[in-house]
């Protein structure tokens, strides 16, 4: 790739990354200030699902899907790139605006005297507590980006003759999402309706191409069409 390639790539493609800053100040002003959530997020099945902290390895590799994810289709697939920053930042501004909206947060996070173990996992989910409130929850922003990762890389050029990435890009991402109901990030309602999120996307973004008659007989019907429309102006003008 030379330099005027790679310039044609950063202008617009790679300013749309500038989201992050206003998505990392909308999010951290609405933790710090809501503090006493109207909503309490909460199923019955949440009581069902045990707790347990080693998902906070997988809970926490969304930051590697996030990067990989975003930096392949960039450099490969720049349509597919596009598709993701407007499905995944519109879905993270809708999330926020709710939060606004409706403040709703968790009661199901247990403390670390109650689970009664200390581990390296155990340590890393405490400090991704200390550093995440239980708040503004539903729905949730890990699942709804996810999913909106899985959706873009599924679809590129990338995975177009490689099932394998498809298949690695989707168990990943829902690897993810279930880490968010074992670690106690979130109930099972805020999976629910971050996947909602997501999908809301797919019949604007992701229709299967309808093939055109060309298309599905393998032949060019121009050249018989063209063919027909000389013979008959040859017709007219011996005439």
């Amino acid at each position: 790739m030379n330099l005027s390639q790679l310039r044609s790539r950063c202008k617009p493609h790679l300013w749309f990354q500038l989201y992050w800053v206003v998505y990392l100040v909308w999010f951290f002003w609405l933790d710090f200030t809501i503090k006493d959530p109207k909503y309490i997020i909460h199923s019955p099945l949440d009581d069902s699902i045990p707790f347990n902290e080693w998902f906070v390895f997988p809970y926490c590799s969304w930051f590697l899907l996030l990067a990989g994810v975003t930096a392949l289709l960039w450099w490969y697939d720049t349509a597919s790139y596009d598709k993701l920053c407007l499905s995944m930042f519109a879905g993270m501004t809708f999330c926020l605006i709710v939060y606004m909206v409706l403040p709703n947060g968790l009661d199901i996070r247990p403390t670390a005297e109650a689970v009664g173990r200390s581990n390296i996992a155990m340590r890393i989910l405490q400090l991704l507590w200390s550093a995440d409130a239980s708040v503004n929850v539903c729905p949730s922003i890990h699942c709804q980006s996810s999913a909106c990762m899985a959706l873009a890389f599924s679809s590129s050029a990338l995975t177009e003759k490689r099932p394998g990435l498809k298949v690695l890009a989707w168990v990943w991402a829902a690897l993810i999402c279930v880490s968010t109901v074992f670690t106690k990030q979130h109930s099972i309602v805020d999976v629910v309706c971050g996947l909602a999120v997501a999908f809301v996307w797919v019949p604007v973004l992701y229709r299967p191409h309808r093939k055109t008659v060309e298309e599905r007989t393998g032949q060019n019907i121009r050249f018989p069409l063209t063919a027909a429309r000389r013979l008959g102006n040859m017709g007219k003008e011996e005439h």
